[in-house]
């Protein structure tokens, strides 16, 4: 049962990028983790901001941030928490760049429910909960997102990171797809699929739970998921090798993951 209202996660997602946006106006140094990410005051301010909000909104659900487990602050986990990314896309976000996001997601039973995708700089945001996929920019009314139920012309469109998908595995992704790809940075891929401008997003690599429990939330709302890269469900929570994931694919309906899963052989 979801106890949490979207509506407030989606201002608390707005909060914090005000607060990065106040530190981006200030300046500020960029710092590198034990990991070799970096950190800046605003992701450290933005996750202080939302971590509060949500004690008030929902007490005693524990909350899993990128910032605290840095730190050696990860909590127990139970049925229900909180996964955040203050802010996703930091290395870009420390260069001047646009294209980073807040991420807030309420998981249950290892699924995530709600999520919030909030991008500062441009003023897009996306959320979702069961039944309920939304967006808007700056401050407009939040409007339903309306997505596509089959590729145009039969050509799989595959959308993939700026970096990371430039590799050979998601190349050969693409070529046994016969697919068209298109590059795009942090978690505003998984909104691309769940509005549908894009119908797959494999990622051969390494990432965190935090950085894409609020997208896969948005996009399961808008009648897409994602999957490990064996086929089976993604599930979130444990903290079995750091609440990494070793890989996945999203898709935007049963058509699109039929193709995934033949790709992927």
């Amino acid at each position: 049962m979801i106890t949490t209202d979207l509506n407030d996660l989606i201002a608390l997602a707005r909060a914090a990028g005000r607060e990065i946006m106040a530190v981006r106006e200030q300046g500020f140094v960029a710092q590198t983790k034990d990991d070799g990410s970096l950190v800046t005051l605003a992701d450290q301010r933005a996750e202080a901001l939302i971590e509060a909000g949500l004690k008030q909104l929902a007490p005693g659900v524990p909350m899993l941030g990128e910032e605290a487990v840095a730190a050696g602050r990860a909590p127990e986990l139970g049925q229900r928490f909180f996964c955040v990314d203050p802010l996703d896309g930091t290395r870009g976000f420390a260069k001047g760049g646009d294209e980073f996001t807040v991420n807030i997601a309420l998981v249950i039973d290892g699924a995530p429910i709600q999520g919030v995708i909030y991008a500062p700089a441009t003023g897009e945001l996306y959320a979702g909960e069961p039944g309920r996929p939304v967006r808007a920019i700056g401050d407009a009314a939040l409007t339903a997102v309306a997505t596509a139920t089959a590729p145009p012309d039969g050509a799989w469109r595959v959308v993939a990171s700026d970096h990371s998908g430039r590799n050979e595995k998601t190349a050969h992704f693409i070529a046994a797809l016969s697919g068209i790809a298109t590059h795009a940075s942090s978690s505003i891929k998984l909104c691309r699929i769940a509005e549908g401008a894009a119908d797959l997003y494999p990622r051969f690599g390494d990432v965190c739970q935090w950085d894409i429990a609020a997208g896969h939330a948005v996009l399961a709302a808008a009648g897409g998921d994602i999957m490990s890269l064996d086929g089976k469900p993604l599930r979130y929570g444990g903290d079995s090798g750091g609440f990494i994931v070793p890989g996945f694919v999203a898709f935007a309906n049963v058509a699109a993951a039929s193709a995934a899963r033949s790709a992927l052989l």
